[in-house]
């Protein structure tokens, strides 16, 4: 096996040999055989331990034992102790994806923290097996079916082309001592239901099929990768850069087909999973909306616009925002002028006695109506949008200058009539929007 190994890192991951990084050891049969392979093959490794106190003393053991392997091949030992049952609780995870959570966010921390660019995993064939089961019976795209990919974002899994028997022969041939983590046994969970009860019964049907899903999960992956290829291109195509975000032609998604397929390939990224709500926005009125956890889709006449969820687009926090001046994303400078003098949709001129209260900014809220200038009578802010056709991301990025509850300027678009200058103007003011 080291052999193999061997050949694997140099052909695949060659920056291994001549980097320092860090290696994920629980005290298990593949991260220890993994410590050894690296070790052998002259590796610059550290040792990270995660300590996520769910098995008592056994936890505690599990720490002891690799923070001596650690010691007898001489390399650095680094760990940490976690709740992970009060993280669960807190976050209402499963233990399983509450201990994954805590310990990628430390790996990461860990990696940038010790300057390390790599950190190894020993994922391996069989863990990748079970993943592919897990995703199918979850519902998955075909990156779901390809199985564990072989580096993310500087995590990397060299042990992904071995067996667990391999492992298993190899630790036994070579005297290597390893901890038994005893919920392994634990048919509780999912993947330890499809480790020990679904994997042996394929194996029993058909003894060559670890090595026949090898195959397929390489075919898998080629075939994820040339979807994501053609889905990029199509998202260069589709998606027009719009307000910090992306406006898409509705009638150019309609014309797809499969459509849920492709809306899947498209916005799969954003957080979106309710591909009939998707395909339902695309028809629907005008305002209507769809959410994930980071993104939001707005259905805008011809258009879909994309946008991350922020607190600055939060229309429920903007509703009731009330700024100062200057504290804006926005600069406004206001001064005293003797005349009016140029004019452009940056700059507002109005008569200082019509201002009886202080001037502040805020973003627009149902019912806000105003005296359009050069107009008779007032007009609801919301008509005003509509007749100017904005759509719903230009409406929240909308600030108004306000006079107590007046509105003196819909900025940068129609000013207030109440406040215009006239030729008993004696004290003209200045408002610029700064650049």
């Amino acid at each position: 096996m080291f052999t193999q190994f061997k050949y694997h890192i140099e052909k695949n991951f060659p920056q291994l040999l001549s980097t320092p990084g860090m290696v994920a050891c629980s005290g298990g049969i593949d991260s220890v055989v993994l410590t050894q392979l690296c070790c052998q093959l002259g590796m610059e490794i550290s040792l990270a331990h995660c300590n996520f106190m769910l098995r008592g003393g056994e936890s505690d053991e599990d720490e002891r034992f690799v923070k001596q392997l650690a010691d007898q091949l001489n390399v650095p030992f680094l760990s940490t102790h976690f709740n992970t049952s009060g993280y669960a609780a807190e976050h209402k995870l499963s233990i399983q994806m509450a201990a994954r959570e805590l310990r990628y966010q430390w790996f990461t921390e860990l990696m940038e923290k010790e300057g390390k660019s790599w950190m190894l995993t020993a994922h391996h064939l069989d863990d990748s097996l079970e993943t592919f089961f897990i995703n199918l019976s979850r519902g998955t795209g075909i990156e779901g079916l390809s199985g564990i990919p072989a580096h993310t974002n500087g995590f990397i899994r060299p042990l992904l082309p071995f067996s667990r028997v391999e492992i298993m022969d190899y630790a036994n041939k070579e005297g290597i001592p390893w901890r038994e983590d005893s919920t392994n046994e634990e048919t509780k969970y999912l993947r330890n239901k499809i480790r020990h009860e679904l994997v042996p019964l394929l194996k029993e049907l058909h003894p060559t099929f670890l090595e026949n899903f090898k195959k397929t999960e390489e075919y898998l992956s080629g075939s994820a990768k040339m979807v994501s290829d053609y889905a990029r291109a199509l998202k260069e195509q589709l998606f027009v850069p719009y307000q910090n975000g992306f406006k898409i032609d509705i009638g150019s998604l309609l014309e797809l087909s499969p459509l849920q397929v492709y809306l899947y390939e498209l916005f799969k990224e954003y957080g979106f999973h309710s591909w009939k709500d998707m395909e339902s926005l695309l028809t629907t009125m005008s305002g209507k909306e769809l959410h994930s956890k980071t993104h939001r889709l707005i259905k805008d006449r011809k258009h879909l616009i994309l946008q991350e969820v922020t607190k600055d687009n939060e229309l429920s926090a903007a509703e009731n925002a009330q700024e100062e001046l200057g504290d804006l994303p926005l600069a406004l400078k206001i001064e005293k002028v003797e005349q009016i003098e140029e004019k452009n949709n940056t700059i507002l001129y109005v008569d200082k006695e019509t201002l009886n209260h202080r001037l502040t900014v805020r973003k627009w809220k149902k019912g806000d109506y105003f005296y359009p200038l050069g107009m008779n009578g007032k007009k609801k802010v919301a008509k005003f949008f509509k007749d100017e056709k904005m759509d719903a991301i230009a409406k929240q990025h909308q600030w108004l200058l306000c006079c107590g509850e007046q509105i003196v300027w819909i900025i940068g678009r129609r000013a207030d009539d109440r406040f215009k200058i006239t030729a008993s103007t004696k004290n003209i003011l200045k408002v610029t929007v700064a650049e």
